[in-house]
């Protein structure tokens, strides 16, 4: 009896892009199988190697025609010859570039201390073969919660980040001018008495002198 998974033809469903590595082609097609009855984009590579090239870690393009795809989840078998999942796992994690992505390890073999080291690396979460699409289906979750949460945290900071840099008019409207509440005040008595008051009820011709702003 056919497993059965999510509907994606729902277009509320949003869709995962997984990078899954193994090296042996049946469990690459089961795992491929079971991500895409979990509405997963899947790009399956063969080795190690294929996957550092389809990430662009090795200095060269992928020639899967994929390569600006964004990439939430990589599924990789421990046990490949040339590039242990491990190593993978090492490589990704030491990238400032790809760092952030999810790493899930998976193997037929249940070692506990081989578990502890990808889990101190920074793996996500190791899985013990055969993978079932229940695994799948709660990686799935997990993955799209974070990727909210990101979105949410990111939205918040930009907002935060806006208001901090916009003045309102009513704000400004509010704040006294320095121009205007520095400045003392004076009555007509005591700009008559003044020595500059006297000057100006002279004989003498007044010199002519610049604009100033009382003059608009």
């Amino acid at each position: 009896m056919e497993e059965m998974g999510s509907d994606c033809s729902s277009s509320e469903v949003q869709e995962l892009h997984v990078l899954a590595v193994d090296d042996s082609l049946v469990d690459r097609k089961v795992i491929e199988r079971l991500l895409k009855i979990s509405c997963c984009k899947v790009t399956a590579v063969e080795s190690g190697r294929r996957a550092l090239q389809y990430l662009g870690l090795d200095g060269e393009r992928s020639s899967v025609g994929f390569d600006e795809l964004k990439v939430n989840l990589i599924m990789t078998d421990y046990s490949m010859p040339g590039m242990t999942g491990y190593e993978l796992l090492k490589k990704i994690k030491g990238s400032s570039k790809l760092r952030e992505i999810p790493v899930v390890i998976m193997s037929s073999e249940n070692v506990l201390t081989r578990i502890d080291r990808c889990l101190e690396e920074g793996a996500e979460e190791f899985l013990v073969k055969p993978v079932k699409l229940s695994d799948v289906e709660r990686l799935r979750d997990f993955i799209l919660k974070g990727e909210e949460k990101n979105e949410r945290e990111f939205s918040h900071k930009r907002k935060m980040s806006d208001d901090s840099c916009t003045l309102t008019p009513s704000s400004l409207a509010s704040s006294p001018s320095s121009s205007d509440s520095d400045l003392p005040s004076s009555s007509d008595s005591d700009l008559a008495s003044s020595p500059i008051s006297m000057s100006i009820v002279s004989d003498e011709p007044r010199p002519k002198r610049a604009r100033s702003l009382d003059d608009n």
